[in-house]
């Protein structure tokens, strides 16, 4: 189970009891019968700064009928990522009856900001309601004190159970469905779908989707990338230009060529001549490709995810549990068992694996292997006879020694102690770092939530900015901005940076200190969302105009501004798509009431005529269009507006012409 909240801890056993009936337990330690008979009213789901994946916020009144799950959660958290399958599986089998919704409570100070949220949200690609809980408004209403917490809530509005960690599908699956069979008998079951407005569909289409890692080999020249949430390996030289993909872009656990293979969230990498192993993160699964033969093939993992305190196995005879990243030394894979707080290792030619230090309790103490405790390893790298490892969740960087079998901490203090300081030794900050590179006996660090690239001497636990203002954002130059960097490599005196939520490999020239965006060339972006050609968006921004007075029996121009933010324009490549509703006295141009333009200009023109009548009409004008950065990298995005714009006719004016102005905002 994750870690509680400043508050204290609960032991290992809690993580691993039933949720609901024969061991449940409700909120303040009520066993589930009493709870019943006492029917204890759910708290109002006020106090969110934000709601994402919904029209408007909801509330338990738009909620009567339904049964409710709610999930505390925040994004950094291994466990509330273990739980998102069984969610998503819950909100397929009852599509009508259940509604899941997210209470996203942030443990770090970055995961507060909404967007940041938006960015997690589309990365784990979850569709249901979130709620942005950032002064922990709900998660104290509902006295939550760890991280995942559910909590289940009747048709009627009142709380049924709840209870913390993972591995509750069974019970849940079986409890709702109880549920629901008993209010439908009593016909209180509400069947109408609430007003969703899922984020996914205002992302347009991108090269690359979240890469996590990359791996940069100056020997052969390639560069490989973790092309995370497009489920594939991308194969490019150190330049940009494609050489091969690995994975037809389908979730999946399929071994075989490389364009049939499938991944599931692919992280870490590494190197061994013409092998490539990869950490296939949500398929629980070690792969294995042949460069040459180009093939893929499942070398460790069964696909389920191992048991807490799993103590390893051979081959695919046996589970891991969310391997995140990956390093090789001698024959030994060593990997970052990021959903077991352990580093494993795992024997290449017997393919026995097993953990290799960590207790598999979460936190940060250092010490003999097996006492040692870690807290979601999520980065590796080998200097010498000592393996470096990014313990995210203790915003530390700590080293196994080889060969004094002992956990030590460079720089980092524990679960709830972060931020972003340079210095030495205790003065240093970090914030969910992702990512460690090992050049030349300095220690490169992917501080994820800080945005930066940082560099720590482990001689002297010295810690400095390296690259990166901590702002969130894409800019380069010797100022440059990253978004949640979580991977790096180094070529040819080069930082290759795998900077996530831009959707973009980043290179930082280590004698120049100048960051730029790797043009990746020959890699087609994935397949664009469809917009409706007679729908607006859910999330079409509604604009409502002042009148206008317009001269009769005229040819009247409509021209459509959209001012797109600086550095970004249309995608050629995308359509841009509008309707035209007019209302008496106002006829348009045969062809022109809607349109699918395939190659989009701006400004948009629009002929229509005005009778000779003296009336007051209206006209409504909506569009939706995708914009992309001018360089065609990161990601891409689709917007919706509708103009609302009354009108006028009379004879007494000249006015022959309407201009109606967009200014568009990034997400």
């Amino acid at each position: 189970m994750k870690h509680t909240r400043s508050f204290s801890w609960l032991s290992p056993s809690s993580a691993i009891c039933l949720i609901l009936i024969f061991s449940l337990f409700c909120l303040g330690g009520i066993p589930m019968a009493s709870a019943q008979k006492k029917r204890i009213p759910a708290p109002e789901l006020a106090g969110g700064t934000a709601w994402l994946n919904v029209s408007k916020p909801l509330t338990l009144a738009d909620l009567k009928g339904k049964v409710v799950l709610l999930d505390f959660w925040t994004y950094c958290c291994i466990n509330c990522m273990h739980i998102i399958p069984d969610l998503k599986k819950l909100e397929a089998k009852y599509p009508k009856e259940l509604v899941i919704i997210g209470v996203h409570s942030a443990k770090f100070e970055n995961e507060r900001d909404a967007e940041n949220i938006r960015q997690a949200i589309l990365r784990y690609e979850i569709e249901h309601p979130v709620v942005n809980d950032s002064n922990f408004t709900i998660w104290q209403a509902y006295g939550a004190r760890a991280w995942p917490t559910l909590v289940l809530i009747d048709p009627e509005g009142n709380i049924v159970g709840s209870d913390t960690g993972e591995g509750h599908y069974d019970i849940l699956d079986k409890f709702i469905g109880q549920l629901i069979t008993d209010y439908r008998s009593k016909n209180l079951i509400n069947e109408t779908p609430i007003p969703l407005s899922s984020e996914k569909y205002k992302l347009g289409p991108s090269s690359l989707s979240f890469p996590g890692k990359v791996l940069a080999d100056e020997a052969s020249n390639l560069l490989f990338i973790a092309d995370s949430n497009h489920n594939r390996i991308v194969i490019t030289n150190l330049e940009g230009s494609i050489m091969d993909i690995a994975g037809n872009g389908e979730i999946g656990r399929n071994d075989g060529a490389f364009s049939e293979a499938r991944f599931n969230h692919p992280q870490g990498m590494a190197l061994h001549g013409d092998y490539l192993y990869v950490a296939d993160t949500e398929n629980h699964l070690i792969r294995k490709l042949d460069l040459k033969a180009k093939t893929v093939k499942t070398i460790a993992g069964t696909s389920k995810q191992a048991g807490f305190m799993d103590t390893g196995g051979m081959g695919t005879f046996s589970p891991l549990n969310s391997p995140w990243d990956l390093a090789l030394l001698k024959g030994q894979l060593y990997i970052a068992m990021a959903g077991a707080h352990q580093i494993w290792a795992m024997d290449l030619e017997s393919a026995v694996f097993q953990p290799f230090a960590g207790s598999g309790k979460e936190g940060r103490i250092d010490g003999p292997l097996d006492k040692a405790a870690l807290a979601q390893p999520s980065g590796i790298t080998l200097s010498g006879t000592r393996l470096y490892f990014a313990d995210s969740e203790v915003s530390s960087i700590r080293y196994v020694d080889l060969e004094k079998k002992e956990v030590k901490t460079v720089v980092g203090q524990d679960l709830f102690v972060f931020g972003d300081a340079d210095g030495q030794g205790d003065e240093v900050r970090l914030q969910h770092p992702l990512g460690v590179l090992n050049n030349n006996g300095l220690i490169y660090i992917a501080d994820t939530y800080n945005h930066k690239i940082k560099v720590v001497n482990p001689l002297d636990r010295t810690c400095r900015t390296y690259s990166g203002n901590g702002k969130a954002g894409h800019v380069d130059g010797k100022d440059p901005q990253f978004y949640e960097p979580g991977g790096l490599s180094i070529a040819n005196n080069k930082i290759y940076i795998a900077d996530t939520n831009n959707h973009a490999i980043r290179v930082v020239d280590m004698k120049t200190k100048e960051a730029s965006t790797l043009q990746i060339k020959g890699l087609q972006a994935a397949v664009l969302q469809k917009v409706s050609q007679d729908a607006i968006p859910p999330f079409a921004k509604s604009l409502d105009l002042s009148l206008k007075t317009l001269k009769s029996n005229a040819d009247i121009q409509l021209t459509v501004n959209i001012n797109l933010p600086k550095g970004y324009h249309l995608n050629p490549n995308a359509p841009l798509i509008y309707a035209v509703e007019a209302g008496k006295g106002i006829q348009i141009e045969p062809g022109k009431q809607e349109a699918r333009l395939e190659n989009p200009a701006l400004p948009l023109k629009i002929p229509f005529k005005t009778g000779s009548e003296a009336l007051s009409t209206d006209l409504k004008i909506s569009v939706s269009f995708y914009y992309c950065r001018e360089d065609n990298q990161g990601t891409c995005f689709i917007d919706a507006v509708v103009w609302h714009q009354p009108i006028k006719i009379d004879k007494h004016t000249e006015e022959s012409a309407l201009t109606l102005d967009y200014d568009v905002k990034l997400p």
